[in-house]
């Protein structure tokens, strides 16, 4: 018994520093949310979904968060990080440079849904990581989730 409550403590402690401990989102479940994001806004309104995304926690699952823009790439809710509310995020560049705001604002005008991919920090690993947003316009405005690739 004291073997395995050691080597459990091992794992979780090596699993602490790599970042794995909890699942990592994947594609299906990011476009699922913001689909389910979509439904809820339609039938609750901006203001009180953007509540929610935001602060709410049915939006949120391991690493997944749901994030609004504006289509001028103002931040209107984000799961992730309530205090970019507010901000300006259009001329935001990932590690490459790609202004992957804009990239998402471009697709959302031209097809209404897709995905950009991009690279950046990954808050559990801390490495830059590859990353892939869905994101869907509603009405005046865009919705995303997006997933690190491993």
């Amino acid at each position: 018994m004291k073997k395995i409550l050691v080597s459990l403590i091992v794992f979780l402690f090596f699993m602490s520093f790599t970042g794995q401990l909890f699942a990592a989102g994947t594609a299906d479940e990011a476009k699922a949310m913001v689909g389910k994001a979509a439904a809820f806004m339609k039938a609750n309104g901006k203001e009180k979904s953007f509540k929610e995304f935001s602060e709410g926690t049915q939006f949120k699952k391991d690493d997944l968060y749901v994030f609004v823009i504006d289509m001028k790439g103002i931040t209107l809710a984000h799961g992730g990080n309530p205090k970019l509310v507010g901000k300006d995020m259009s001329g935001l560049k990932d590690a490459d440079g790609k202004l992957f705001i804009k990239d998402m604002i471009d697709g959302a005008t031209a097809k209404g849904s897709g995905w950009s991919d991009y690279k950046w920090t990954n808050p559990v690993t801390k490495k830059i990581d590859p990353k892939s947003t869905y994101f869907q316009k509603v009405d005046d405005v865009i919705l995303g989730c997006g997933v690190y690739k491993q």
